[in-house]
């Protein structure tokens, strides 16, 4: 062999693992674990399939509710996309009317009250573009006490959609409509 011919082998191999090396780095990207993974809750209340997706944000060492999440401010209700609810057959939430239908869910945490926002636009990214004038209902509802949960939880339950996060508990109450 001579020098042009070991030249080109060597920048045949070098180039082969450039793109090995990128691939696996990619490749090795795709497997770490999202910090706030998405999920998908599905359940029934009082006969009405309730659809939730949502991002589940930790707090990890901060100060969530009240701080990074501020009281008093619209809160997309997770991480990323905004949360959303879909509902099967319309509902009374809290006594209130809503259709069936896919909603995005925002609230505004506060130490005594919580209000619960149910908004007709699903596809939007956090609240970065949130508009009052799109909600279709509006509740309030009184935090409660919980253990400390570290990843903010949404969970269907038998009357109601419980929200949890630090050492807050919130329950909105579902009924069919």
């Amino acid at each position: 062999m001579n020098i042009k011919q070991n030249l080109l082998i060597m920048k045949k191999i070098t180039s082969l693992a450039l793109v090995l090396f990128a691939f696996m780095s990619v490749e090795g990207m795709a497997q770490e674990k999202p910090l706030s993974p998405k999920e998908t809750v599905d359940g029934s209340i009082d006969g009405t399939k309730v659809t939730i997706v949502y991002s589940r944000p930790s707090a990890r060492g901060r100060k969530m509710l009240g701080e990074k999440e501020p009281f008093g401010q619209v809160w997309r209700t997770g991480a990323n996309d905004a949360t959303t609810i879909e509902f099967d057959k319309a509902v009374t939430i809290e006594g209130k009317t809503l259709a069936a239908g896919k909603y995005a869910l925002f609230t505004i945490p506060g130490e005594k009250e919580w209000t619960i926002i149910f908004n007709k636009d699903p596809k939007q990214w956090g609240a970065y573009k949130y508009k009052e004038s799109d909600d279709v209902l509006r509740v309030n509802v009184k935090p409660g006490k919980a253990d400390f949960t570290e990843t903010f939880t949404i969970a269907i339950e038998k009357d109601g959609v419980n929200l949890k996060w630090e050492t807050t508990s919130v329950t909105f109450k579902i009924k069919k409509g």
